[in-house]
């Protein structure tokens, strides 16, 4: 059981990436069969991992017919900002308050590593997740957890499939994200929520100007 827990999950990753990078298109009916082949996992895995997609919004499952994968839209991605930005405020609040000694070495690292690197697009990304993951973690509440993974999921794809000019947002998104990360790890509550709302004022304006562009 635990071997094929851990083939979901692999599966998940898997399917997430080729439809955040658009490698599953948007509005494009897919089948098991295909995604088993596109990934080389079994039927098992990615009926796992197809389930927790659907829950989290990145696809639409229709029996006998394929698994859908929607439209990103500019009025959903500003009601998941909407939500995330109360939900983050309190993540950082939470990991200035609880973060660890070793938690909050972990984000100093991450900030050193952002401010040293302009990272290609798909490195970029992984260390956004890796970014919110200490975050969320160094929060210590489970339900943070889950409340956020799928909004943050969802806005990010949305965030890929409006790039026009992927060095600039980097370099904005890593600014903020370090700004974000250097507060928590000197126990700034006040600078850390004030980075986390700038973040979230970025991500809103970006979604708006996008309107004009795809």
């Amino acid at each position: 059981m635990a071997r094929e827990t851990g083939k979901a999950a692999l599966a998940y990753k898997a399917i997430e990436t080729m439809i955040l990078y658009g490698e599953v298109a948007p509005n494009s009916l897919v089948s098991e069969a295909q995604l088993m082949r596109l990934t080389g996992l079994g039927r098992t895995p990615i009926r796992e991992a197809l389930q927790q997609l659907s829950r989290n919004r990145l696809v639409e499952i229709y029996p006998s017919k394929g698994v859908l994968v929607p439209r990103v839209s500019v009025e959903e991605q500003l009601r998941i900002l909407e939500t995330r930005r109360v939900l983050e405020v309190l993540a950082v609040r939470l990991a200035c308050e609880r973060a660890t000694q070793e938690e909050r070495q972990r984000m100093a690292d991450m900030a050193r590593f952002l401010s040293r690197n302009e990272p290609e697009i798909r490195e970029y990304v992984g260390t956004l997740t890796e970014t919110h993951d200490l975050i969320v973690a160094g929060a210590h509440n489970d339900y943070l957890t889950m409340a956020m993974a799928p909004l943050q999921g969802l806005s990010r794809r949305f965030w890929i499939s409006r790039l026009k000019d992927a060095h600039r947002e980097i370099r904005i998104g890593s600014k903020l994200h370090i700004m974000i990360l250097e507060a928590i790890v000197a126990q700034d509550s006040a600078a850390a929520e004030k980075a986390s709302r700038d973040l979230n004022d970025y991500l809103v304006n970006f979604a708006l100007d996008s309107i004009g562009g795809k």
